[in-house]
């Protein structure tokens, strides 16, 4: 993997070491042949690192674990369930706005980006960063998953008072070895139309975020996601 990475200095400071081990030249290369084998691959290049870039090391306090982006045209834009301005919420997102609406009493909002849950310190992870365009899936297995274990364990071993929430059981076992008495871990069923109405629905992780954060000393998340100015893109970076 290149040495000249470009990535938010509080992340590099703490993840350089990282990008020396052998699993990310393979990444890398893997990568390279996607792209000269004519694949289009999500999400941009330059969005690979966009939960990292907008989320500081020093800023998170809720991590939302997502697996794999979404592989439709225009949708992923490097953060967990978001997609592009512009772009309607998937079923899953339509889910997790239900269970916003239910938990806070909050609208669902016409969009479906969630820059600014990011830039309040929710780290919108997903466990494999890249995806090729109509194959769900199809970059697991090359490296993303260690690199991702490696950004929680970071955060779970250097920072104290964190929210993970964890949705489905791929999400519940990548996260498995988080100290409950170090951190909060809020697990569910995945807010997917197939497995949301098994127990997703009713488990009010916002609120009980927010009640966390505030007994730990911190200023809770305004989960309300304001309107975005479609004509000036003003939510994409």
């Amino acid at each position: 993997m290149p040495r000249d990475i470009k990535l938010n200095p509080s992340w590099l400071s703490v993840l350089t070491d990282e990008f020396e081990k052998p699993y990310m030249d393979h990444l890398h290369d893997f990568l390279l042949k996607e792209k000269r084998d004519g694949k289009t691959l999500f999400p941009p290049g330059k969005q690979i690192f966009q939960a990292l870039d907008r989320t500081s090391f020093d800023d998170v306090k809720v991590v939302i674990l997502g697996q794999d982006p979404y592989h439709g045209p225009g949708q992923a834009h490097g953060l967990s369930f978001s997609v592009q301005p512009g772009v309607a919420p998937p079923p899953s997102l339509v889910n997790i706005y239900k269970e916003m609406e239910s938990d806070l009493g909050l609208k669902p909002p016409t969009h479906g980006c969630l820059t600014s849950w990011a830039d309040q310190g929710v780290l919108l992870l997903n466990s494999v960063l890249t995806v090729e365009a109509h194959r769900a899936a199809s970059h697991q297995g090359q490296g993303w998953e260690q690199f991702t274990d490696r950004i929680i364990r970071e955060l779970e071993e250097k920072k104290e008072h964190l929210v993970f929430i964890l949705w489905g059981s791929y999400a519940r076992k990548k996260g498995s070895f988080i100290r409950r008495d170090r951190h909060l871990v809020i697990e569910s069923p995945h807010p997917s139309p197939l497995s949301s109405y098994r127990g997703f629905f009713g488990s009010k992780p916002f609120s009980r975020a927010n009640n966390y954060l505030r007994q730990s000393g911190q200023t809770p998340i305004e989960w309300r996601l304001p309107d975005i100015d479609l004509t000036r893109q003003t939510a994409s970076p």
